[in-house]
């Protein structure tokens, strides 16, 4: 088939059998499909993730909480298998109406409180616990926030755009790669020149912005996304590199991207978290195995 093989009919209609790697999770409709309740464990918080870059935000601010001495954030993480449809559970549905990861139940009050989508989760804990990791002062705040908000626009056209085209489409469509990969590198770009001049995203201090940003685009540059750090020409963002790795470097940041993982070496996964000795038991593990 080529580009221009398809024309769109006057009115869309869904055809399941569409190829591609999720095609059999994707619908054009919402709610659940199958009942089922979410499990609920010990702490305060309870997540429902997987340890893609939008889980990891998540996992990263927790533990950075963690770090900082803020105890009460201690939290459950459940792995929530979306290959296998478990975000269209009713339990699930019930916490995020959009059935996407990561979703968190936040049980430490009289009445439970949901939150999802992943800025809004890094916001909510950032004011749970005064404003952490969250300038209170502007212009310092404002820029915190806007680049938040940048990359919850933006990634969108690296994984559902870019990812999609490149790495999971059953064709390779040249125009949609190319539409796509203009964007990732005009979108790595921006970040090249912002980090020239500043430590952080936001500028001296490190904020959610960061903890947003690093698992999309750190991981683009360092090669962990779609396979596609020689096609996207990575090494060219040095400033993003350079940031890349001081951020990788925090131990909390560390933990939090082995939370909910189900891929690569299988000594960083940690498939569920229910308590800091688990980190401990995963690295016995994994020294066995060696």
């Amino acid at each position: 088939m080529t580009d221009t093989a398809y024309t769109p009919p006057k009115v869309w209609t869904w055809e399941k059998g569409n190829g591609g790697q999720f095609a059999n999770i994707n619908r054009p409709i919402a709610g659940p499909t199958h009942e089922k309740e979410l499990p609920v464990g010990k702490h305060p918080f309870q997540l429902y993730s997987l340890g893609t870059p939008n889980g990891q935000k998540v996992t990263i601010m927790f533990e950075e909480l963690l770090a900082a001495g803020h105890s009460g954030a201690e939290y459950d993480a459940w792995l929530i298998d979306i290959g296998k449809g478990e975000q269209f559970s009713s339990g699930f549905v019930e916490v995020n109406p959009n059935s996407k990861i990561p979703a968190l139940l936040d049980r430490s009050g009289d009445k439970p409180v949901r939150v999802f989508e992943s800025g809004a989760i890094l916001m909510y804990l950032s004011e749970k616990f005064g404003g952490a990791f969250l300038p209170k002062e502007q212009p310092a705040r404002a820029e915190a926030l806007s680049w938040l908000f940048w990359q919850m626009g933006s990634a969108p056209f690296v994984g559902g755009g870019f990812g999609h085209f490149y790495a999971y489409a059953p064709e390779k469509i040249k125009y949609a790669i190319d539409r796509y990969a203009m964007e990732t590198k005009r979108q790595l770009d921006v970040l090249d020149r912002r980090l020239a001049d500043n430590e952080y995203v936001a500028g001296s201090e490190y904020t959610i912005a960061d903890m947003a940003i690093w698992p999309w685009y750190g991981g683009m540059v360092k090669g962990w996304q779609y396979d596609a750090g020689e096609f996207l020409s990575v090494h060219e963002y040095r400033n993003v590199l350079r940031w890349a790795d001081q951020i990788l470097a925090r131990p909390a940041v560390a933990r939090g991207r082995k939370v909910n993982r189900v891929t690569g070496d299988p000594g960083s996964q940690l498939r569920e978290r229910h308590d800091a000795s688990d980190f401990d038991a995963l690295e016995r593990e994994k020294a066995a195995a060696e």
